[in-house]
């Protein structure tokens, strides 16, 4: 039996019913806890974080700017989990895994809430002046000692996590989009990021930060460009994607041709976890950045970190989605535009490259092979910062540099990796943080409602904001 098939068999246990129900019940339990102030309150949230900083906060404790920490969280998240991500969890779902991302988004934005809430609230000033936040000083702090083996388990699958998910599974999908379109050799690219990350993460957050806040609003505006372009061309079968997408959720897709069919089951289990990887939501790294921002409440970052599973699952991965069903990419069988040549070897972000190109040309190939290298590398840099504060719980900021260290070359391997495998870790990563941070939740749900309901009542409905 390979690394992967141990990877994978491990995955479909960490990822079975218990871990599903647990993700679902989460989300679904705050946001009645909450009364859907995802909902409610969305306006407000964006207006926090991409409006102009308010003397209080810019006068409050913390390292960066709202917009900052947003843009910082939005580096590491918004990336290869929205363009290969999408696509590995279509093609190994079928078009219902759209939908079951898009439950898992909605509900993890209250999870992402009470993230970043407990984040601000329990955060702690190390030695180098800097703050430290995430669940694993929640659950220290929040929970009491006897909980600490929780938060030691976290930190420490946090910081081996940071290594594949943010790390390798970026430096892999780079490396092969960039030797398909590129035809530059996976070692090339991994020197040329080695040199990039090593100068940007030896800065600090607050290069990691000002790096992330000038790259990703152009990221963003690239791809998104793109994919509206192709919907725009294609707007009669935008309501025949969304069809398929609502039907294959709970009906499956039959076998054709060569393409094998799809169960129910799969969808729920690729949506779930693909829209965990594309989100974040629940896996308690929003909690790790949530904690650098200057805020005067703990309410006013949850807000902004809320929003970034809107824009990363309700509109990104949306957007890739419908482009991979119009164009019949992710069957190989025609989908919605007929007479389209299929290349049945390539996947994950290989397969949203030819999915663009086959509408835009040469164009679209290099506007996803361009996403998908600056979403990689922001990516990289912006979990950075979620293993390093895992790691820095664990042994202080006397190892950082040794961490560092490693986590370059990481970067390096991952270029040479086997794809498989590197997404079957991270799949297991992903769970291993996932569990102990939604218990963490779960038991703080009073102090996160408390929280809320002392902003809106003495805060916000006064005015002050």
């Amino acid at each position: 039996m390979s690394i992967k098939d141990i990877l994978e068999s491990i995955s479909d246990i960490l990822w079975g019913p218990p871990s599903l129900i647990l993700l679902f019940g989460t989300g679904l339990f705050l946001t009645i806890a909450l009364k859907g102030l995802q909902f409610r309150r969305l306006g407000h949230a964006f207006k926090l974080g991409f409006g102009k900083e308010d003397k209080s906060d810019s006068a409050a404790e913390g390292d960066i700017s709202h917009f900052k920490t947003l843009m910082t969280t939005l580096s590491a998240t918004i990336g290869i989990g929205n363009i290969a991500g999408v696509a590995t969890a279509v093609t190994l779902g079928g078009p219902g895994a759209i939908f079951w991302m898009w439950i898992v988004g909605l509900l993890g934005m209250a999870t992402k809430y009470a993230e970043a809430l407990l984040a601000v609230k329990f955060r702690v000033k190390n030695d180098r002046g800097e703050y430290s936040s995430g669940p694993m000083y929640y659950i220290e702090k929040g929970l009491g000692k006897k909980f600490k083996f929780l938060a030691i388990g976290f930190a420490l699958f946090g910081a081996i996590a940071a290594l594949g998910i943010g790390n390798s599974v970026q430096s892999n999908t780079i490396a092969d989009v960039a030797s398909t379109s590129f035809g530059v050799p996976g070692w090339v690219t991994g020197v040329i990021l080695v040199i990039l990350v090593s100068f940007i993460i030896f800065g600090g957050i607050q290069r990691i930060s000002t790096v992330a806040s000038f790259f990703v609003p152009i990221m963003a505006i690239l791809y998104m460009g793109g994919a509206i372009l192709i919907l725009i061309l294609n707007y009669n079968l935008i309501i025949p994607a969304f069809e398929m997408i609502f039907y294959y959720a709970f009906n499956p897709v039959a076998a054709v041709g060569g393409f094998v069919g799809i169960v129910v089951a799969e969808a729920i289990r690729n949506g779930v976890a693909r829209g965990i990887f594309s989100n974040e939501a629940g896996l308690g790294t929003a909690a790790l950045i949530a904690g650098s921002a200057r805020a005067d409440h703990p309410v006013k970052q949850a807000l902004v970190a809320m929003t970034g599973t809107f824009i990363v699952t309700i509109i990104v991965c949306t957007m890739t989605g419908l482009v991979l069903l119009i164009t019949g990419f992710w069957d190989q069988t025609g989908g919605l535009i007929s007479n389209v040549a299929h290349d049945a070897s390539l996947e994950g972000g290989a397969l949203t490259t030819a999915a663009f190109g086959s509408v835009l040309g040469v164009v679209g190939e290099y506007i996803v092979s361009l996403s998908v290298v600056f979403f990689g590398f922001s990516t990289i840099v912006g979990w950075y910062v979620y293993g390093e504060k895992c790691f820095e719980y664990l042994v202080g900021t006397k190892g950082i540099t040794a961490y560092r260290l490693t986590y370059v070359g990481a970067c390096f391997i991952g270029t040479i990796a086997n794809l498989a495998t590197v997404w079957a870790f991270a799949d297991v990563a992903n769970a291993l943080m996932m569990i102990p941070n939604l218990i963490a939740l779960l038991l703080l749900w009073k102090v996160v409602v408390a929280e809320t309901n002392d902003y809106f009542e003495n805060f916000y409905q006064k005015g002050k904001y």
